[in-house]
């Protein structure tokens, strides 16, 4: 994903959300997340050891053999715990190395129901880590135990979660390639699976409430601000989702602006929020892990991935009413 926060922060300030309060949002202010209590707690541990997993392949770039066998394993593990799995494969063009292969992977939970709800992360790592401060690593590729494995970790867990727990709602879990491979003064060259999934979703007509895209959640220090877009284009959902949030990282602070997967989901006209992690002290607009060679497993939290996870089962509570 590429930041807009500096260009944009004075639009942001002027045209966000109407909410003028900070601080964080706590799931324990509302019914919802009482009843969402009768369910098992989510397991931040659990998808620590998802996050594990997928780095123990090594970084996900698409058309290596580390991608290859991490596909092969989201498959099976979806497969364990939802109704159908479908795996999307196209090709897709990139800014500096032409065409690409690409496997968009879709869990469906209740493929029958009728109101849907739309949850992805995507899968892939960046193939350069050219935000590492040390210049010698800047042509490496990146581990991407945040910038991608987080929330595919949630996700895969909450698929399993809700296998245990069944729910009425409609589940879409979308894990989608190629999000990482984009250029700083080119929007259109970050999130080609997204990108390529919204001209062939995986459902003719697939209309789903709304989405939440997953986007670098597991940082022990990680700060959900509203991002912008998601503002501008789901405020409601936005307020729906932080008013059912649990932790201490989901603040009701205005944040800056992101072109993510959301950014292109919003395009064809299903409502997306991005919960992201966002630092406004940061020069990057991210963690200081953020692409480069330091996204490993050490800098991701528990704690932070069950909160983010105790946050989807909230919502998913509020939808079943």
């Amino acid at each position: 994903m590429t930041l807009l926060y500096i260009v944009l922060i004075a639009m942001v300030t002027a045209c966000g959300s109407n909410s003028s309060s900070t601080g964080t949002a706590s799931a324990t202010d509302t019914t919802t997340a009482v009843q969402a209590a009768t369910r098992q707690p989510f397991d931040g541990n659990a998808a620590l050891q998802l996050t594990q997993q997928q780095c123990q392949f090594g970084p996900r770039v698409p058309a290596t053999p580390a991608h290859a066998k991490c596909a092969d394993w989201l498959l099976a593990t979806l497969q364990a715990s939802c109704d159908t799995v479908i795996l999307q494969t196209g090709t897709v063009q990139t800014a500096t190395q032409g065409s690409l292969g690409i496997k968009n992977i879709v869990g469906i939970i209740n493929p029958d129901a009728s109101r849907r709800l739309l949850l992805l992360a995507h899968w892939d790592t960046r193939p350069w880590a050219d935000s590492d401060p040390d210049p010698a690593n800047q042509s490496k590729p990146v581990m991407g135990a945040n910038d991608g494995a987080s929330g595919v970790a949630v996700l895969l867990q909450l698929a399993q979660q809700l296998k245990a727990e069944p729910t009425e709602l409609g589940v879409d879990i979308l894990l989608v390639d190629a999000e990482d491979m984009g250029v700083n003064d080119n929007e259109e060259s970050w999130g080609l699976g997204t990108q390529y999934w919204a001209a062939h979703p995986h459902v003719p007509g697939y209309k789903p409430l709304f989405g939440i895209l997953l986007d670098m959640v597991g940082s022990a220090n990680a700060t959900f601000t509203r991002e912008y877009f998601s503002v501008q284009y789901a405020q409601s959902f936005v307020d729906l989702v932080w008013k059912n949030a649990v932790g201490n990282h989901f603040s009701n602070a205005q944040g800056g602006a992101v072109t993510d997967d959301h950014t292109f989901v919003n395009q064809v006209g299903i409502p997306c929020i991005d919960i992201i992690d966002m630092r406004s002290d940061s020069d990057t607009g991210f963690c200081p892990e953020w692409h480069t060679v330091r996204d490993t497993p050490d800098a991701i939290s528990a704690t932070t991935l069950g909160e983010v996870g105790q946050t989807l089962l909230n919502v998913i509570a509020a939808l079943e009413q």
